[in-house]
């Protein structure tokens, strides 16, 4: 049976990562670092993160969260989102 939007988070952030070509290995590894931090974050869901298979150095990342506010407040405006962009903003 297929999961409910409910059960996975009310609030879903789509998020396309244009990487540098090249670079997809190194941001995959990075991520996988990454992770952990956006996990840690109250309100957090779920992120899939898939690559795009038409156009190569695309991802797309699907953040689930409970509410905006987890999402733009309590990630985007703390301490843990630097860490996160110092690993993946680049």
């Amino acid at each position: 049976m297929a999961a409910k939007y409910s059960d996975i988070g009310e609030i879903l952030e789509v998020a396309v990562l244009n990487i540098r070509g090249g670079q997809e290995t190194a941001f995959e590894e990075a991520f996988a670092e990454a992770q952990s931090i956006i996990c840690a974050s109250p309100g957090y869901c779920g992120h899939p993160l898939r690559p795009c298979v038409e156009k190569p150095g695309r991802y797309m990342l699907l953040g689930l969260w409970e509410t905006l506010a987890a999402h733009t407040i309590g990630f985007r405006q703390s301490a843990a989102y630097s860490q996160w962009k110092r690993l993946l903003h680049h």
